[in-house]
């Protein structure tokens, strides 16, 4: 089986997984390797992520391994099943791999969370607010490049649009609403948007006002992308040079209860709603 030599971030994921598996098994990639008939070679390019494995070999590794939950093997299934690239492929001369990866995640995921709170979440922006956003990168993107972006952005939200759509939750803190990104009519048409989209089923939006004071979170932008279990989320951080993908159970778990905190201290939705319609107004 010759190597790959891109893999996509669920392939990685598989193989973070695959190691994890056989750490906890406490066992040596050479003992892996004998016990089920492969060198360590092999092994150690499936843990890479250099090659791909089957799933019935994926079985056969997690007997090994001991595990049991059938669920998280089902997902890991999942990883391992091989599929045709994505949209996001035709982006993939244009935009840097980690960006292209956020679009794969999010068609994959069960569930999707942010919260942010100096900017409105990606999957809600408009395309005038989106290309606003993208004029204030320095240095500065060049026409072609600052279209690419504004068109991945927009074919993204796809995800809320088809059949059945994503549930998305988004916690957005009262700064990031009074910004008038693009100039008032800019902003009104982003609000408008904001209270549209909340009004679906499947969105879920809620407001931290400024009355709120101190929170947990405060300052931090988090996208929390669910996945077959919970095992196998995915927690991507805005960083200045692009998004950083965190998966370690422990941090999982951490993001969790901070999410939790953040939607506690949020108002209702219709608070949220209530508050973003007076802020249109102002303007």
């Amino acid at each position: 089986m010759a190597p790959r030599t891109a893999a996509s971030v669920r392939r990685l994921r598989l193989g973070t997984e695959l190691r994890r598996l056989r750490e906890r098994a406490d066992l040596s990639a050479t003992e892996a390797a004998r016990e089920l008939g492969v060198s360590q070679a092999q092994l150690s390019n499936i843990e890479a992520s250099r090659f791909g494995v089957s799933p019935e070999r994926l079985r056969s590794l997690a007997r090994i391994y001991r595990c049991c939950n059938e669920d998280y093997l089902d997902g890991l299934v999942e990883l391992a099943t091989e599929r045709k690239g994505g949209w996001w492929e035709t982006f993939r001369d244009h935009l840097p791999g980690p960006l292209l990866d956020i679009a794969e995640l999010e068609h994959h995921a069960t569930r999707l969370y942010s919260a942010t709170t100096a900017h409105i979440p990606g999957l809600l922006q408009t395309t005038d607010h989106a290309r606003e956003i993208f004029r204030q990168v320095v240095p500065e993107f060049t026409r072609s490049d600052l279209e690419h972006r504004v068109g991945y952005r927009l074919q993204r939200q796809a995800v809320l649009d088809r059949e059945p759509p994503t549930p998305f939750r988004a916690i957005i803190h009262e700064a990031a609403l009074r910004v008038p990104v693009g100039g008032k009519s800019v902003a009104k048409e982003q609000l408008q948007h904001l209270l549209d989209q909340s009004d679906r089923k499947h969105i879920a939006v809620q407001v931290i006002p400024f009355a709120i004071g101190a929170y947990p979170g405060s300052g931090q932008t988090i996208y929390y992308v669910s996945g077959p279990v919970p095992q196998l989320d995915t927690v991507s951080l805005d960083q200045s040079h692009g998004p950083v993908l965190v998966d370690a159970e422990a941090q999982l778990e951490s993001y969790r209860l901070l999410l939790d905190r953040m939607t506690s201290v949020a108002v209702s939705a219709t608070q949220s709603r209530d508050l973003i319609h007076a802020i249109r107004k102002e303007l």
